[in-house]
Parts: C-alpha cells; sequence; structure tokens
C-alpha cells in the first residue's frame, strides 16, 4: 500500500503515526490478501486517498462524510458521493443536487463528478476506503475507521472554523466529537437524514445546508463554496 499512497504533503507528517500503527499494517496486509486472492478492488490503489489528495488539510473549509465507496465498476475515485466522468450520478447525489437546487437555485449538473467541490476544499471523505466489487460494506471493521476517524480530527483541531455536514445517523455519530458553536466551539455542525431516497424525504429536503454553510463561511470571514459544477463537454 506504502507504494501507491498519493495524497497532499500536508496531510503526511499529521498523520504519520495512523501509517506507522499496527491497525494500519493489519490493513494493509488484508488488502494484500484480498487482491492476492484475484479479488477486484475499489477504487483503483492510487485514489484511495484522493480526498486528502484534492483537498490539502490548510483548505479545508467544509466537510461531507460518506460511509463507503460506490462497489460498481467506474464508479469510485476516492470522493463520497462522487463519480467518474461519464457516470450516471447515483440516487443518492441526484437527491443532493435536487436539493442545491431548491437551496440555490443552482441547475442540476448533467454529471456526478464532485471534484470542484473537493478542490475548493470541501473534504468528500468517507468513512470506509475500500471495497470489494460488488459487496457493499465489504472492507468495514478492518482498520479504515480508525483512520478516518484521525482525519475528522485534525480537521476539528484546525484553528480555522469549520463546516461539517453530516448526512444519517451514521455521519452524525462519527462526527459526535466535533464541537459546534452551540457547544462553544468554533465549527458548524449541520445534520440532516441522509439524501438516500429512503430517507431524503424525512427532512434532507429543505435543510438548505448549502446555503447555511456559505452563510456561516462569510460570517467567520472565509470564502463560500461555489456549489455550482461545470457541465461535463
Amino acid at each position: 500500500m506504502a507504494g501507491e499512497i498519493k495524497l497532499h504533503e500536508s496531510w503526511k507528517a499529521p498523520l504519520q503515526g495512523e501509517f506507522d500503527a499496527s491497525y494500519m499494517a493489519d490493513l494493509r496486509a488484508f488488502l494484500v490478501s484480498e487482491r492476492q486472492a484475484g479479488k477486484t478492488i475499489f477504487p483503483a490503489g492510487s485514489l484511495w486517498f484522493h480526498a486528502l489528495d484534492a483537498t490539502p488539510l490548510p483548505k479545508v473549509r467544509a466537510v461531507i462524510l460518506g460511509q463507503d465507496p460506490y462497489h460498481g465498476p467506474g464508479q469510485a475515485h476516492g470522493l463520497c458521493f462522487s463519480v467518474r466522468p461519464g457516470v450516471r450520478p447515483p440516487p443518492s447525489l441526484v437527491n443532493i443536487y435536487k436539493e442545491l437546487e431548491t437551496d440555490l437555485g443552482i441547475p442540476r449538473a448533467n454529471h456526478g463528478h464532485l471534484e470542484r467541490w473537493a478542490n475548493q476544499g470541501v473534504l468528500l471523505l468517507n468513512s470506509v476506503l475500500t471495497v470489494e466489487s460488488g459487496m457493499a460494506a465489504s472492507h468495514r471493521g478492518r482498520g479504515w475507521e480508525q483512520f478516518t476517524d484521525a482525519i475528522i480530527r485534525l480537521v476539528a483541531d484546525k484553528s480555522e472554523p469549520v463546516v461539517f455536514l453530516l448526512w444519517g445517523s451514521y455521519a452524525q455519530k462519527k462526527a459526535a466529537f466535533v464541537e459546534s458553536i452551540d457547544q462553544g466551539g468554533r465549527h458548524c455542525v449541520l445534520k440532516a437524514p441522509h439524501p438516500s431516497p429512503l430517507s431524503a424525504h424525512n427532512g434532507f429536503f429543505g435543510s438548505g445546508h448549502f446555503s447555511k454553510a456559505n452563510a456561516f463561511l462569510e460570517s467567520v470571514g472565509r470564502e463560500p463554496i461555489g456549489w455550482a459544477l461545470p457541465e461535463a463537454t
């Protein structure tokens, strides 16, 4: 795994202790054994840490948490909720676009590639960074959760205020330790049901998280996020 790591320099030193930890050695051994058994792992090894490569630690202004990478061919590329160019947006992302249109009047993108958000400082982080092809949640409990907890703590420890958009109970539990401004902390924590078709109508639609995130960032003197995505060519 070490030879495949591709992440921005700003994350390397703060996460070195995690890379050196015994749980990471166990995770590395598991992934090697899965490959040796002929199993296909998504995303490609060079993209396991793409969320950290696309969004340097000093640039993080917002965090969106997901659970696992998409497990279909050609979908996952290391950013939660995002798919590669040319791949149809999955249902949860379609609902994210619907809420974005309702909230800010931004027309729905004709693709599902969220790289522009990541490049602006939106950390699109899954809790688990790999998955076996066709096997949802197959790499849970192998160590990735501990690693991504450490990433969230690094962001929460930043002196600059950050917006956490926590959609669904899983994300809300994972980032429960982040102190919001309501708790005397410096960060804005926005909570809503998951955008999945199973739960979006229970409060994700109408949550106004995109406008609320930008209003908070502007209130603390940080640049708002340009949520509009360029059209695919």
